[in-house]
């Protein structure tokens, strides 16, 4: 009797080897998913990721701009929720060039084109590319940003500040308070709900706009310090991502608005850019920071007072892996940016976490 006792429990436990990780799982245990590689077609080295926009886990679109022999040519990536392809059929995909912000606008793709130093909004309609010139020719497009109903563009010429003013016909330029130098980044969250951050002579400003006028929006940005992004919800809450400088050291902020007040917070993030920072599937703020290990990337999510990272894929040779760009796709998030491989120069690579 003891023998067959022992032949049992041998066999059940030769069973429970081969049961598959996620049904070995005790019940009730959370399973932390991964980051994964997603290929992506090759582009002409050294590329630059500009912006990177989903809309469910089957649309998303990443720019930038690949350096050829001629000069800077555009870059544009479709993620069709399987795989990365390269979409090279928009206005002036062949001319000098590159491609700036990308936004989903109702059910269009709109972006910002830089075509070969004139500036224009690529616009996706039912599968068909269009392009809306800009009414003036500027000296530098510093950002854009567009919803149902409206879009801006805001830059500089030789004549100072400029802010252009879509409302889906026609074009009008609008003044920002005295004193404000330089806008930095415009975001909006309707037509008339629109932030941007800007560079005064009192140091750094946000702005907002209530579809009538820009006023300062009396944000207590903390001292000696600037603003990288604003990520405007439609729950109403307000993030700012910036670094302040203090005694020689630069540190990352975050300030959330609910509504009510401004809260500030400093997370382990160093020095990180936060421009590419987004809100994933799982509610939680998410950036990518500078890696510690030349062959991964890294990434950081905070929530609340904690702050976790983790790392990507390894890559085999690799000397710089950078994430530029987030994006919420579903349940899943996606990243764009390059990686350098040892003996080339940067080239494009794409990462998610789920799916």
């Amino acid at each position: 009797m003891n023998g067959l006792r022992a032949v049992i429990v041998c066999l059940v436990m030769a069973c429970a080897a081969v049961v598959s990780p996620a049904a070995a799982v005790t019940p009730g245990v959370a399973v932390t998913p991964s980051w994964s590689a997603l290929p992506v077609p090759a582009a002409a080295p050294p590329v630059t990721v500009s912006d990177l926009a989903a809309r469910g886990p089957g649309e998303a679109w990443a720019t930038g701009f690949e350096l050829t022999a001629e000069g800077m040519r555009p870059m544009l990536y479709r993620w069709d929720g399987t795989a990365w392809s390269r979409d090279t059929t928009f206005p002036g995909a062949g001319e000098l060039g590159r491609l700036g912000k990308v936004q989903f606008v109702g059910e269009e793709v709109w972006i910002f084109h830089n075509r070969d130093g004139v500036g224009e909004i690529l616009r996706r309609s039912a599968g068909r590319w269009s392009a809306v010139p800009l009414p003036r020719t500027l000296r530098v497009y510093q950002d854009f940003t567009a919803v149902p109903g409206a879009a801006w563009v805001v830059g500089e010429d030789d004549t100072g500040l400029k802010v252009l003013h879509y409302d889906g016909s026609d074009w009008t330029t609008q003044s920002t308070p005295d004193g404000v130098l330089y806008l930095m980044g415009i975001t909006a969250r309707t037509a008339t709900d629109v932030w941007a951050w800007a560079d005064t002579g009192t140091g750094t400003g946000v702005l907002r706009r209530d579809g009538t006028v820009w006023r300062d929006a009396k944000v207590p940005l903390p001292p000696n310090s600037n603003v990288h992004t604003v990520l405007l919800e439609p729950s109403g809450r307000v993030t700012i991502g910036g670094s302040q400088y203090t005694d020689g050291v630069t540190r990352t902020y975050l300030m959330t608005f609910n509504g009510r007040a401004w809260h500030t917070t400093y997370p382990p993030l160093g020095d990180t850019y936060t421009e590419g920072m987004v809100r994933g599937p799982d509610g939680a703020l998410w950036l990518a920071v500078r890696s510690d290990r030349a062959f991964q990337s890294k990434y950081a999510r905070v929530e609340g007072s904690r702050t976790t990272f983790s790392y990507g894929p390894q890559r085999t040779n690799a000397i710089d892996v950078a994430p530029r760009a987030l994006a919420k796709a579903g349940l899943s998030l996606l990243s764009f940016g390059t990686v350098e491989i040892y003996g080339s120069k940067p080239n494009v690579m794409s990462e998610r976490l789920g799916g």
